[in-house]
């Protein structure tokens, strides 16, 4: 272990010399992903079986995985609060507010959309069909807990979700104390800004005044985000070491074919990704390049929220999309219109379980509303726990379809989640991207602005 142990410190030194001698950070997160999958596929293979061991080197390699992802968590809801408030006092008017996070909304729903179509047509054409595999004792006890986690599912209506959106507490929701509690974060921030928007309307002087102070706070909270994101590959490198080491080959092994369905799908929605970029006139190549270290480390972490920081970065220094933009996107594209975990995986389990209760998943009035209940459905994920697992807990009671096969799926989870989430990531971005195509708002002079791979 001591040997494994000094590998890993070694890596983070070599990534430490890149950024000395100013290797770009998207280069770095890159190389970062390819050492972690080697490192970990090392210790799996040397120290696999000595069961104890690999995980006492896991515990020392999850100091610095855990520790980032901690770290990212800490500037989330700071970096929300004042960033939707700094976002919204500075747009010209309410009137603009509106338009902006309408569109974005409309955007995200429609490309989850796209994704439940994409998700379902894959699973019906690779012939994918759940009847076919065993429920043994371990997915039985998880479909036990998904049982009663759904039976709470359930109780909550459409209506009742969009009030838990709603900040009640405020001090409450900063400390996360709510599934909803980013976006009752952000709608306070918005609160807070389109009040600071009417102060400004009937006094310019105390409207400066406030203006001068929410960016003075910005500048700190942005200055302790890139503190953090300069952090990203030394967090990837363990995050990606911390997955390939601990994957479960048999569990891999048993539903494979759902994994390389799921990876197809998740691929072809990245590439209608590239063809809307391309329709709406954008270069879809330097759509991804830029948002490469986003998505990698939502990709690594598997956590849209926690990507949110770098979310923002990107979009504003490397998209250059206007700061309201890019912070209501990443806000809302976390909790709001998922495409893939509130849109492919729901649709690919709706089809997979349809064929066993001899449903056919793509006739019309089957696929149909699906797709509508996933579409709206997605709008409402954050208010029932959130991620994948709970998209599908809302969206197969609707359709009459059992909930505790989702149970079987679990165990390969974990792998699927980190494409699902850079998905999710890219998702959000595409929406802050073609929102800015469309409105055409101001970005900030060239002089000023600082690409994110620099």
């Amino acid at each position: 272990m001591l040997l494994a142990v000094t590998l890993f410190l070694g890596l983070l030194l070599a990534l430490n010399v890149l950024a000395r001698r100013e290797v770009a950070l998207s280069h770095r997160v890159l190389i970062a992903v390819a050492l972690g999958v080697l490192l970990g596929l090392a210790a799996k293979a040397y120290l696999g079986h000595e069961t104890q061991t690999l995980a006492a080197f896991l515990s020392w390699s999850d100091v610095v995985a855990s520790g980032y992802v901690s770290l990212l968590k800490m500037i989330v809801m700071p970096l929300v609060l004042v960033s939707m408030t700094a976002a919204v006092i500075k747009i010209d008017a309410v009137a603009t507010l509106g338009r902006v996070g309408g569109l974005i909304v409309l955007i995200l729903l429609a490309t989850t959309l796209v994704a439940a179509l994409i998700g379902a047509m894959v699973a019906a054409f690779s012939g994918l069909d759940l009847s076919g595999l065993v429920e043994g004792e371990r997915e039985m006890a998880r479909a036990e807990t998904l049982q009663h986690r759904s039976a709470q599912v359930s109780e909550l209506s459409f209506p009742s979700i969009l009030i838990s959106f709603l900040p009640t507490n405020i001090f409450a929701d900063l400390s996360g104390t709510r599934p909803t509690s980013i976006i009752a974060v952000a709608i306070f921030g918005m609160l807070v800004g389109t009040a600071g928007l009417y102060v400004r309307a009937q006094s310019s002087v105390l409207g400066e005044r406030i203006l001068k102070g929410i960016e003075a706070i910005q500048v700190l909270v942005m200055a302790l985000v890139r503190l953090v994101i300069n952090l990203t590959p030394y967090g990837v490198l363990a995050l990606m070491l911390q997955v390939t080491a601990s994957a479960n080959a048999s569990d891999i092994l048993n539903l494979l074919g759902f994994i390389l369905a799921s990876y197809a799908a998740i691929a072809l929605m990245f590439l209608m990704h590239g063809l809307i970029l391309k329709v709406a006139g954008l270069s879809p190549s330097r759509f991804f390049s830029q948002a490469w270290p986003a998505l990698s480390f939502a990709f690594a972490s598997r956590s849209s929220a926690a990507t949110i920081p770098i979310n923002v970065e990107v979009q504003i220094r490397g998209l250059r999309n206007h700061p309201s933009i890019a912070n209501l996107s990443a806000t809302f594209g976390a909790t709001i219109g998922q495409n893939g975990c509130a849109g492919i995986y729901p649709a690919m389990l709706a089809v997979m379980i349809a064929p066993s209760l001899g449903l056919d998943p793509m006739a019309f009035d089957f696929l149909l509303p699906l797709l509508l209940i996933i579409t709206v459905s997605s709008f409402g994920i954050a208010g029932v726990g959130g991620g994948a697992t709970f998209a599908a807990l809302v969206v197969l009671p609707a359709m009459g379809l059992p909930v505790a096969l989702v149970a079987l799926l679990i165990s390969i989870e974990p792998l699927i989640d980190m494409a699902r989430t850079a998905l999710n990531v890219s998702g959000s971005m595409l929406a802050g991207t073609l929102t800015q195509r469309i409105l055409q708002m101001p970005v900030a002079p060239e002089n000023t602005r600082q690409e994110v791979t620099e």
